[in-house]
């Protein structure tokens, strides 16, 4: 799992998410049920990249991100992003790494 902090780097990877799709993963550091969403994407078996935002510290980055595809923000957020768009989303505590397989699975 890899950190995102800039604006810039968000756009580069939405870019190329035409040829390469990927997890992105909005986080708090201070909610428990990130906590427990992080714990589900640790296991997880998956070709795609997984990339982070911690929301308390790049505000500005995950209301991009918002803005850029049109998914309205929650924490914690996990987004499958393809094609420039966010195609599937799972909160709180439906991040579960066998929901992430399957929704995988069907959308990529």
């Amino acid at each position: 799992m890899k950190r995102i902090k800039k604006i810039e780097e968000w756009h580069d990877l939405l870019e190329g998410s035409d040829t390469q799709p990927f997890l992105l993963f909005k986080s708090s550091m201070t909610s428990i049920s990130s906590l427990a969403a992080k714990k589900e994407l640790d296991g997880l078996r998956t070709e795609l990249p997984i990339y982070i935002v911690i929301t308390q510290i790049s505000k500005k980055l995950s209301a991009t991100i918002e803005s850029d595809l049109g998914v309205p923000h929650e924490v914690p957020q996990l987004l499958i992003v393809k094609d420039k768009r966010g195609i599937w989303q799972a909160t709180h505590y439906q991040i579960k790494e066998q929901i992430l397989l399957d929704a995988i699975k069907e959308y990529v």
